[in-house]
């Protein structure tokens, strides 16, 4: 399923691309949930748009393990939008595969921030308290 996944992403086949993903897919985002969806629809549409506005889009896939029907990939999405800009993700998707397709995803690809703080400002930001606009 991901070498399946990785040649239609990177010769741009979509309908190639769908036919990865289980009809019921279930995609998972855990660190955004409302971004989570069920379907190869949504599937398709995600797709169409990463393909439309990235349009030299490749994955290349940097580390991976499978066990029983899980894959753990760490991955890299890359390519230039029609802007001009660069289009930059990295992260793990866990993958729970049947009949050689995506029946579910644990997604956490991220837009890689290139100047964002450096690892200080991080874990502080991430243990401050949360400010509330007062009335």
């Amino acid at each position: 399923m991901l070498v399946s996944l990785i040649r239609a992403t990177n010769g741009h086949d979509l309908d190639a691309i769908v036919d990865c993903f289980s009809p019921n897919y279930r995609n998972e985002t855990p660190v955004h949930p409302t971004r989570g969806f069920v379907g190869g629809d949504q599937v398709r549409r995600n797709w169409q748009q990463i393909l439309t506005s990235v349009p030299d889009v490749a994955i290349e896939v940097t580390r991976f393990v499978v066990g029983g029907d899980t894959i753990w990939s760490e991955m890299e999405m890359r390519g230039t939008r029609r802007d001009g800009s660069q289009h930059l993700m990295r992260g793990v998707v866990i993958f729970g595969v049947s009949g050689g397709r995506a029946e579910w995803a644990s997604f956490y690809m991220e837009p890689v921030q290139e100047i964002d703080g450096d690892v200080n400002e991080a874990v502080k930001n991430a243990i401050s308290p949360q400010t509330e606009a007062k009335p």
